[in-house]
């Protein structure tokens, strides 16, 4: 049997893209403070979109149909345009390690969904980890108490929950369109659209709230255009010229992880043990649904023999 070896190029590029998405926490996080919510992520995107211009030349030069076009917008409806309401939101009122930890929910609510919509298979150990995931973050929720960070965990993760389900949509919305455009075309649409849908949000902030536009907050903004929008998505996409999508995904799993460690190290955030307890069990849960069904299989063979 040919024995196939690790990538570790593509190992590192995943494992760094997912730490650069787990920072996005941090950087939100800390620009929101300062800076509006929406004038935090008008600026991620207003930046993106900067990035994305050496590009306009050659992307002038595909073709769209009348499906293409209603796809991109239901696309862009969902994310960045929900999505990042409600994430921005979410961070008024969880702490950043909270809201990392729920977006391991969001394969599951992705597999799920394209079991309802696209026909896939929804299958028991998927249903198992489903219900071990949701029944974390709930506990995680409820067990979290109001602190500086985290005002109101459980309204807070909600809302991040409600982000989860739109990153959800998208995904099974970029499936339709991966097979025609390439990532790095969807994602500057995904930019593009986010600074216009964005703009009159920071506007009304501007006229409306008390900003202080420092250094540090302008510095997040800043890293979160370049190195989550830009560098997050080249790397993934890097990966994704080595080793097979489906093993791709798999590294999502490590941005709740990641999400803690930084809040930890970063923002002095700190988990009781009951809340660790919440979280292991939403690792869980992604843990079962991430299994292949034939190993399973082959772990009852094994404990039916030894019994």
């Amino acid at each position: 049997m040919e024995r196939k070896n690790i990538d570790w190029i593509a190992v590192g590029a995943l494992c760094t893209a997912m730490m650069v998405w787990a920072s996005s926490f941090i950087a939100l996080k800390s620009a929101i403070g300062p800076l509006g919510p929406m004038t935090v992520i008008f600026g991620r995107m207003f930046i993106a979109s900067l990035c994305f211009l050496y590009f306009i030349k050659s992307f002038m030069k595909l073709q769209f149909t009348r499906d293409d076009i209603k796809y991109m917008a239901l696309m862009v409806i969902f994310e960045p345009c929900l999505y990042f309401i409600f994430e921005a939101k979410a961070l008024q009122y969880t702490s950043a390690g909270q809201a990392g930890m729920i977006t391991s929910m969001m394969p599951l609510i992705t597999a799920i969904g394209a079991g309802i919509f696209l026909k896939e298979v929804i299958t028991k150990k998927l249903l198992l980890g489903s219900f071990l995931a949701v029944s974390g973050a709930i506990w995680l929720s409820f067990a979290a108490d109001g602190s500086v960070s985290a005002t109101n965990p459980l309204l807070g993760n909600s809302l991040e929950f409600s982000a989860m389900i739109c990153g959800a949509v998208y995904a099974i919305t970029i499936r339709h369109l991966s097979s025609k455009f390439s990532a790095l075309f969807l994602t500057a649409i995904q930019a593009f659209a986010g600074c216009l849908f964005f703009l009159p949000f920071a506007l009304w902030e501007y006229n409306t709230m008390t900003m202080n536009f420092t250094i540090e907050a302008l510095f997040w903004v800043a890293y979160l255009g370049v190195f989550v929008t830009l560098c997050g998505y080249g790397l993934f996409n890097y990966a994704l010229g080595r080793v097979e999508a489906s093993k791709a995904s798999v590294y999502v799993n490590l941005i709740p992880v990641f999400a803690v460690i930084l809040a930890y190290f970063a923002l002095g955030e700190k988990l009781e043990f009951i809340e660790i307890v919440a979280s292991c069990v939403i690792l869980c849960g992604v843990f079962i649904s991430q299994i292949p069904t034939e190993k399973l299989k082959r772990v009852r063979l094994r404990i039916k023999s030894k019994s």
